[in-house]
């Protein structure tokens, strides 16, 4: 199982993936660790990601962004409204959420912001199968703290069409909590918990939390958004002072043409980079409108000014993230500072003017801090990858309450009971009863609709219980109803069923007459009920996965037509320039003649209008015509090239072997003289039979194919090699085993061994027990 975590952002997306032993950001088929949030559709095929970016410019009608911001929504939700300033496609409603209405392959289509997700989604999953080349299909995925229910299961559909298991989407402000966490082995027990406040103000918006970290976990205390506060405000605001600027100065309107517009943002996002680092920053846009070169130049202090009206939002998260965490800014051990816009000065001033100077660090990667959170996410669930144990406990955004009409049988006026208030805990289980003795049902809404994300539908899903079974006693049922907050932060009914207390004997009774003990036994009656939510139906959803895969399908056989399309292409020019240059010895008159004709008529072909638009299979048919003419010549060059060096390897092979098949070396003294001649006669053919051949080749002209290829050489070499290696790297025989003498007696019995010679009687005796030759005196230790 691949270990992935995706930060889906509004503006480009990063990918992280487990692998040697650590948190690697993987790039994309252009070498970039950030892919854009795009998706266009073309009159052959759609582009995604880097390829849609490219186009974005001249292909504005049909490239849809802010994916992250659309899916869930409807198209009068007021953020919608938002977005279309920052978007040029039609948006329209689809089946009552919002989509897009553009030119595919010819032809007007609409798809959802759902099914968009899920193709940019899959474009992620074929960069992360590319890198780790094996398939990918579980995944952990960054989400706002922010999305309601509705947008995260819209999320979970997007997946699940790009054939994607979501194993948990995690709020990005958790996700940069565990990315600080993790890594750290310092933290203190959990009666003295250090508290982090991580601030993120990325391209679109502002998110700050409070979190607790003890040993082997983090606790989030308190999280606040601002969903509009981010870098692209700070460049829509430069966009409106140059756009009226450059209608006083140069009479054009910039705003009316979408060309001119995404160049004055293009502008203006460098401009403000540099204003980052620098007081003065100018402003050129080439041939922005009607062939004017517009300039201008802005300094920081005016910069500032223009943008006080995003500036002067900064405080108040920050300040709600602090009173709904219960701490004050002295209790705060650390203020940590991620995504790209708290690179600005002016931000980061006045984020620590609203936390009365505190220091603001940045210890984490500001730009990928995200990803990384939610790889580590995804390690947890994985059974291949091993992480230290580390707990995240995070929490719900948004207080969620049922409710019902009241039947004229229940004891209670309630209608209506807050199940999961503000704060709480993600993931949660709690049971709630009710007394019925007739089908009902039950809605599940988030309690204050006003705070919201834009006009978001506050309603979750509805539970109707098909029948309730009557009571024995003849009294109202109560019914239990199971509900959930899981990991996704999305809320279920998950189970309705009643009890039976039944008392149970646990033994027969004893000798002694004593009565048997009983055991209260609670048996579970299950209820069957339906649940109706915002998901897609599973019908549905598996019919836009076929039609997913049907354009994915689509997009590759286009992408190999131009590969081989291109590939023809580059041939013609290539084998043409090369014929006049480096290939001019080794094409005969004739086979230049001919190679030339055709890659004519293979160029004026792809160009006409059959060639211009024609399938995979003729691009390669041509191909192959023109590589059966062609690669003889470039055979002759090649080897030409490469034959000198295989030549001088086996040479040098052969004078090793002979050397030591006739030095005096020692290290060579036991392999026999018959073998070493072996080796030396084996040498000497060889080199005989490379004389020969190299004369042969001599005689040839270079225009010819040769009689000695570079193949031949290296396979003699490989022949010589095996040839000498068992005989010159022979082990040299092991010395005889000499048997140690044992004392006394040859034989250690008295009696001399048959075949040995008896000692001298006359020889000196050996010395007695009490008589010793030598070693030194023993020493009496007290």
């Amino acid at each position: 199982m691949a270990v992935v975590g995706v930060d889906f952002g509004t503006l480009h997306s990063k990918i992280g993936v487990a692998r040697n032993r650590g948190i690697d950001i993987i790039v994309n088929e252009v070498s970039n660790r950030a892919t854009p949030s795009l998706v266009a559709f073309g009159p052959k095929q759609r582009a995604i990601g880097e390829s849609a970016k490219t186009q974005e410019t001249s292909n504005f009608k049909n490239t849809l962004g802010s994916l992250k911001r659309l899916i869930g929504r409807t198209l009068q939700d007021p953020d919608v409204a938002v977005e279309k300033k920052f978007l040029n496609a039609t948006l329209v409603d689809v089946g009552g959420t919002v989509g897009t209405e553009v030119t595919y392959r010819g032809e007007k289509h609409t798809f959802t912001a759902t099914q968009l997700a899920a193709m940019y989604l899959g474009k992620l999953r074929d960069i992360t199968a590319n890198e780790l080349k094996t398939a990918v299909t579980d995944l952990v995925i960054a989400v706002p703290g922010w999305y309601t229910d509705i947008q995260r299961r819209a999320m979970i559909d997007a997946a699940q069409i790009a054939g994607l298991n979501a194993l948990r989407l995690i709020n990005d402000a958790t996700a940069v909590a565990l990315s600080w966490g993790i890594t750290k082995t310092d933290l203190p027990d959990t009666e003295n918990p250090r508290h982090i406040m991580f601030v993120d103000v990325g391209h679109s918006s502002m998110s700050v939390s409070v979190v607790a970290f003890s040993k082997g976990q983090l606790a989030v205390k308190a999280a606040a958004y601002d969903r509009h506060l981010g870098g692209r405000d700070i460049d829509y605001a430069l966009l409106q002072h140059f756009a009226a600027q450059f209608n006083s100065k140069y009479h054009i309107d910039v705003l009316s043409n979408p060309k001119a517009t995404f160049r004055l943002t293009a502008g203006c996002e460098k401009l403000k980079k540099v204003l980052s680092a620098n007081n003065e920053a100018p402003l050129n846009v080439e041939s922005l409108m009607n062939d004017i070169d517009a300039s201008s130049k802005l300094n920081r202090e005016t910069y500032e000014d223009l943008i006080s009206g995003v500036l002067d939002r900064i405080a108040a998260p920050l300040q709600q993230a602090l009173v709904e965490s219960g701490l004050t800014i002295d209790a705060i051990d650390s203020v940590e500072l991620v995504g790209g816009t708290t690179r600005i000065p002016a931000v980061r001033n006045r984020i620590q003017a609203a936390l009365g100077g505190k220091p603001l660090f940045t210890t984490l990667n500001q730009d990928e801090a995200i990803a990384r959170g939610a790889t580590f996410a995804c390690a947890f669930q994985s059974p291949t990858f091993r992480v230290r144990e580390f707990h995240v406990h995070d929490i719900a955004q948004y207080p969620i309450k049922v409710c019902w009409e009241r039947a004229a049988s229940d004891p209670d006026d309630d209608t209506e009971l807050i199940v999961f208030p503000r704060g709480n805990g993600i993931p949660s289980t709690k049971i709630l009863t009710f007394y019925r003795n007739q089908p009902f049902e039950i809605d599940s809404v988030y309690a204050e609709p006003a705070g919201l994300a834009g006009g978001i539908n506050p309603w979750i899903g509805r539970f109707k219980a098909e029948a309730v079974p009557p009571d024995p006693s003849g009294d109202l049922t109560c019914v239990k109803l199971k509900t959930r907050l899981n990991l996704h932060g999305i809320m279920s009914f998950e189970s309705a069923y009643t009890e039976e207390v039944e008392e149970r004997e646990e033994a027969p009774m004893d000798v002694d007459g004593e009565a048997p003990k009983k055991k209260r036994v609670v048996k579970k009656h299950e209820i069957a009920f339906t649940t109706t939510t915002s998901s897609l139906d599973p019908a549905v959803v598996e019919k836009l996965k076929e039609q997913e895969a049907q354009m994915h399908a689509v997009d590759k056989y286009v992408m190999e037509t131009e590969d081989r399309k291109n590939a023809l292409e580059e041939y013609v020019y290539d084998m043409r320039g090369k014929l006049d240059d480096r290939y001019t010895a080794y094409v005969q008159p004739a086979e230049r003649e001919k190679l030339l004709s055709m890659l004519q008529d293979a160029e004026d072909w792809l160009y006409s209008e059959e060639g211009e638009d024609a399938s995979k299979s003729a691009y390669v048919e041509k191909l192959d015509a023109l590589k059966v003419v062609g690669d003889p010549i470039v055979a002759r060059f090649r080897e030409a090239e490469e034959r000198p060096k295989a030549m001088a390897q086996l040479r040098a092979t052969l004078n090793e072997y002979a050397s030591q098949a006739t030095s005096g070396d020692d290290k060579f003294a036991h392999i026999s003289d018959s073998e070493k001649q072996k080796v030396v006669e084996k040498c000497a053919t060889v080199q005989k039979w490379l004389d020969d051949q190299t004369a042969r080749q001599a005689e040839r002209p270079k225009n010819v194919d040769p009689v000695l290829t570079s193949g031949e050489i290296l396979k003699k070499r490989e022949e010589t090699i095996y040839f000498a290696i068992p005989i010159l790297t022979k082990p040299k025989p092991k010395p005889a085993k000499v048997e140690p003498t044992p004392t006394g007696t040859p034989n250690g019995t008295g009696t001399p061994q048959s075949g040995t010679q008896t000692p001298d009687p006359g020889a000196q005796a050996p010395p007695k027990a009490d008589e010793e030759a030598s070693g030194p005196p023993e020493m009496d230790v007290d």
